[in-house]
């Protein structure tokens, strides 16, 4: 990615539930999709004072995830991502067109 988005939302507000938290930490979930961009490559963030990375940022519609995204953002599968996500956000519909930005991460060496 050439030129960065502009941030919509700090990093430190990436992944802020305790639960996924949890999966960040024990190395199961790597990705965060969002609405908006909170953080650049390359930028850190640190999870109880363990520090991770911004590996790649990227723009996908919501229809191009599957089983291994849905593992990658810390859950089982795609239903079961979805039925979540719809529950968290009440009123909201899934739009397989929708664009999110995609946040991978890894755990700083």
């Amino acid at each position: 990615m050439s030129k960065l988005p502009e941030k919509t939302c700090s990093l430190d507000r990436l992944v802020t539930h305790s639960k996924l938290v949890e999966a960040v930490l024990a190395g199961q979930k790597t990705q965060q999709r969002r609405n908006g961009v909170y953080g650049w490559p390359g930028e850190t963030f640190v999870l109880q004072n363990k520090p991770f990375v911004i590996t790649q940022l990227r723009q996908e519609r919501l229809g191009d995830m599957g089983d291994a995204e849905a593992v990658a953002e810390g859950f089982p599968s795609l239903v079961f991502y979805k039925a979540l996500i719809l529950k968290m956000h009440a009123g909201m519909a899934w739009d397989d067109d929708s664009l999110v930005w995609v946040h991978d991460f890894a755990a700083c060496p």
